[in-house]
């Protein structure tokens, strides 16, 4: 899954839930930026890349997500 995927699912997710989400670049530096999701938050790397299972795994265990809940927003067109 790349980066842009992965933030256009969480913003799906996000909307269905009725949290904010946002992507800060300040946080970060060069192409990495902070992802919030309601009150929780992880680091995110270039968008345009891949992201491998194990940071998708971490980076939804920051969020207090599980990467199925991304597949199934996918799959639902939620």
């Amino acid at each position: 899954m790349k980066g842009s995927e992965f933030w256009r699912l969480l913003k799906r997710l996000a909307r269905r839930r009725g949290l904010r989400v946002e992507f800060d670049e300040r946080h970060g530096k060069g192409s990495h930026g902070r992802i919030y999701l309601g009150s929780r938050f992880t680091t995110m790397k270039d968008r345009k890349k891949e992201i491998s299972p194990g940071l998708l795994k971490a980076m939804c265990g920051d969020l207090g997500i599980s990467p199925e809940e991304l597949t199934r927003a996918e799959e639902h067109g939620e």
